[in-house]
């Protein structure tokens, strides 16, 4: 398929099988994007939906590497969501994955998904310095939605045992999982993100499960590099990346009903 490109636009092979539109100046394809990707189960019948879609990278793993059968992506930035839909036709998903622009806050509650994954924005919206570019600044602060609002969403999405997975950062974890538990969602299972182990944690990946009782499984450290030099991936992460899946960290609870 032929691709047009806009003014700041550019095309890049994520896989074998993918290709995605990003933009110069916006937020691109990164490590966190690809992990949660790895951390949701597999289903041939799941349907779900993405709060927050930026690109639609994310949903489009999900959806190529047999995570769903169908997901909605929820982006409220009229410039991604249009990306997610050219991006979705330009991989032949467009059939399985509807996009909506809109802001989280506002999604009705359905009560019926099997499935609700996101990568919120991660900090405060008066922390630290603000990006130049606008839409780095919504994609990663809280601008249109604090954590509580995202599981607020979830919650009013899924469905009774439905299940709600998010990549975010370790130093706000806390207020990940008294959010998740606010909206009646117990965290079942999580994994912290090192660079190396000589490197405090980076990234922590988290299910939780709607209407479940409480109890989890924490999965051993993962880290991305063999050393503090981050030139070589750990035996791990190669396992990630050849086949988008960490359910060798969590035996026994890989397949999603």
């Amino acid at each position: 398929m032929d691709v047009q490109l806009l003014p700041g636009e550019r095309l890049d092979a994520i896989n074998e099988n993918l290709r995605l539109i990003q933009k110069t100046d916006g937020l691109t394809f990164g490590t966190d994007a690809y992990l949660l990707s790895a951390f949701l189960k597999p289903s041939s019948r799941a349907r779900g939906a993405e709060l927050g879609g930026g690109t639609g990278v994310l949903s489009l793993l999900a959806l190529t590497r047999q995570k769903l059968v169908h997901t909605d992506v929820y982006e409220i930035q009229p410039e991604f969501a249009e990306l997610c839909r050219r991006n979705a036709v330009l991989n032949n998903l467009a059939e399985r994955m509807t996009v909506w622009e809109g802001d989280v806050r506002d999604i009705a509650g359905e009560q019926k998904l099997d499935v609700v994954y996101s990568n919120p924005p991660y900090m405060k919206a008066d922390c630290g310095r603000e990006n130049a570019v606008g839409a780095m600044n919504i994609a990663r602060r809280e601008i249109h939605g604090g954590i509580e609002d995202f599981c607020a969403a979830a919650g009013r999405l899924l469905k009774h045992g439905g299940t709600f997975a998010v990549v975010y950062r370790p130093d706000r974890w806390a207020d990940l999982v008294c959010s998740m538990r606010q909206y009646g969602m117990e965290v079942k299972r999580a994994v912290f993100v090192y660079p190396s182990a000589a490197d405090r944690p980076c990234l922590v990946l988290t299910e939780a499960k709607k209407g479940a009782a409480s109890g989890m499984v924490l999965a051993p450290p993962l880290c991305i590099y063999t050393d503090a030099s981050k030139k070589t991936y750990t035996p791990e992460m190669d396992r990630i990346y050849e086949t988008c899946s960490m359910g060798f960290l969590f035996p026994g609870t890989e397949r999603q009903k």
